[in-house]
Parts: C-alpha cells; sequence; structure tokens
C-alpha cells in the first residue's frame, strides 16, 4: 500500500514509538510485505531467520527487533514487537471505514453498468463501464473493477487475507490493507470469494472466467484469459500465468507457480510450480496425466502380479 503522501523516518517512528537508525528525513512512501515491496516501501522482520532476506531487500525501511548495522540508502525502525507495530501503522494509514448505505456515495461506478439489489458497494470501489454486479454481492473497500464485468450473486471481492501469527495467547491477525484489482471482461461465477492483498493486489487480468464456488487467496496474480473451474481453491502469492485451465475442485498451493497454458485436470492438488505449453497434469500431487495414468494402470496391475509371485 503507497501512503498519501511521503512520510520521513522520524515521523513513522514515532506513530509507534520506535528506535530510529539512520538518517531522520529518510523517505517512507508506503508499507508492504516482503514478498511485495519495492523501493521506498517499509516491511517488517521478527525473525532471525528471515534478517538477511529483510535488510537486503528492495525495502527501504526496515521494521525490525534487532539493533544490527544500517544497509547504506536504507532507515531502520527498531521495535520490541515489529508485528504489532506494522498493524498499528495498517489500521493508521488503511482505518476501517464503516458503511453508511448500500451503494458508497464515494464508490465510482461507470456509465451503463447495472447493480442488481441487496449488492453492496464499499467505499472508494471503482466500477467500469457496462458491468453487471448481482444481487447479494459484497465489494469491500477500495476494489477496483474494469469494463464489461459480471459479478454473479452472492460473491465478495475484498475480505481481508487468511494471515495469522501464532503466539502462546492465540493468534494475532496481520491486518489487510491491500486490494482487489479485476481486469476487463472478467466474469467471476456464484459463491466466488477473491481475498484482499496483505498489503498489494490480488489480481484477476483481463478475459478470465470463474465458475461458481472459488476461492481466490491474498496477493494472488491470475493472468489474462484463464478457465477456472469451480470449487477451485488457490491459495495466497500464486501466480497464474495467462492461457491456464483449471478444472473442477483443483487445488493450489502458496508461492508457486502455473506457468502460461497449462492444463490441470479437475480433482488434482498442485504443490509446485508447473510448465505451461499446453500440457496437461493430473493427480494430488499433481504430475503430467500421461505419466499418472501409467502409475494408476501399473498399481491396477499389482494384485494380479502378487498372485503370480505366491
Amino acid at each position: 500500500m503507497k501512503f498519501d503522501k511521503v512520510y520521513t523516518l522520524k515521523e513513522i517512528a514515532a506513530f509507534i514509538s520506535a528506535e530510529i537508525i539512520g538518517a531522520e528525513n529518510h523517505e517512507v512512501r508506503g508499507i508492504n510485505e516482503i514478498h511485495k515491496v519495492e523501493p521506498g516501501d517499509l516491511t517488517f522482520v521478527d525473525h532471525p531467520k528471515y534478517y538477511d532476506k529483510a535488510l537486503n531487500s528492495d525495502a527501504t525501511t526496515i521494521l525490525i527487533n534487532k539493533k544490527v548495522a544500517c544497509p547504506q540508502g536504507k532507515g531502520l525502525l527498531i521495535s520490541d514487537d515489529p508485528f504489532a507495530d506494522y498493524v498499528k501503522l495498517v489500521r493508521k494509514f488503511r482505518a476501517f471505514e464503516p458503511a453508511t448505505a448500500a451503494i458508497s456515495p464515494s464508490a465510482q461506478i461507470g456509465e451503463g453498468t447495472i447493480i442488481q439489489p441487496t449488492a453492496f458497494i464499499g467505499n472508494h470501489v471503482k466500477i467500469g463501464k457496462n458491468c453487471i454486479i448481482h444481487s447479494n454481492v459484497s465489494i469491500y473497500d477500495h476494489v477496483i473493477i474494469g469494463d464489461d464485468v459480471i459479478v454473479h450473486a452472492n460473491s465478495v471481492l475484498g475480505a481481508d487475507a487468511y494471515y495469522f501469527q501464532r503466539k502462546p495467547a492465540g493468534y494475532r491477525k496481520l491486518e489487510s490493507c491491500g486490494n482487489v484489482v479485476i481486469g476487463n471482461r472478467v466474469e467471476i461465477g456464484a459463491l466466488c470469494t477473491i481475498d484482499k492483498g496483505v498489503s498489494g493486489d490480488t489480481i484477476i487480468d483481463e478475459g478470465t472466467k470463474m465458475d461458481n464456488h472459488c476461492q481466490v487467496g491474498h496477493d494472488t496474480y491470475i493472468g489474462k484469459n484463464c478457465l477456472i473451474g469451480s470449487h477451485a481453491a488457490i491459495a495466497g502469492v500464486t501466480r497464474i500465468e495467462d492461457d491456464v485451465i483449471l478444472w473442477g475442485r483443483v487445488a493450489i498451493n502458496k508461492d508457486i507457480i502455473i506457468k502460461k497454458g497449462a492444463i490441470v485436470l479437475a480433482t488434482s492438488a498442485v504443490d509446485k510450480t508447473i510448465e505451461g505449453d499446453g500440457k496437461v497434469y493430473f493427480g494430488a500431487p499433481a504430475e503430467e496425466a500421461r505419466k499418472k495414468w501409467r502409475e494408476m494402470v501399473a498399481v491396477k496391475q499389482l494384485p494380479d502380479l502378487l498372485k503370480k509371485l505366491k
């Protein structure tokens, strides 16, 4: 998430009562999670395993729970609890804004777009031209939707990321300040859920069509002209490239890539990056379909082979 203006390291430190290492006038332009950071961003780290990754990332401001040498061109904020202080910053710069109407007065709705009765359109939402938003759809604050988009009944766009940190007293929620961005000519089936990014965007690119009952996790990118079958479960921080087909009940693990043109057959589960160019995958875990089918045939032959060995 980018701030509405540039803040200094000193100003950010004052918000969370953190100690500074670096120039007080060091610029902070936004906050972001480690996998999305750009120059100007602030990110946090609270485990020694990830110190080097955070300090050497593109982020130029690091919220950290240990005094370390400050890399050149960066600023450090020393905190006893970086997770909690990051959440404070999210709540300050993207505070929850209660709705005052079913369609927020701050929403921008394009010419020719139809909003069916009982739909909810949140604050600062942008919807393009000639869209149809069906009944009982909930579009949370700040969601951006392109032109010629159809969202079917009871779908939810922009719910919080499913992201929690476990502590002895229970789970702490990492508040979401990201967004959902829907490209032109996308169709979203009934009862689908698309979660906002933790601090970046969850993106469904133009021309993609989703069937009913699909779940898309936070910070995921789905490319152009993809087909997503019903009951697909796509975990967060996944990248699905253009022209991919996922048939019904496909499950996709987090932090992987489904490459351009791949086809994943129904009920499969993908646990690692797979190649594209028309290759077909099947199984749990998914493998190239022909290989998987040969294995299945071989397994069926085992009882007869065992009988012959007796």
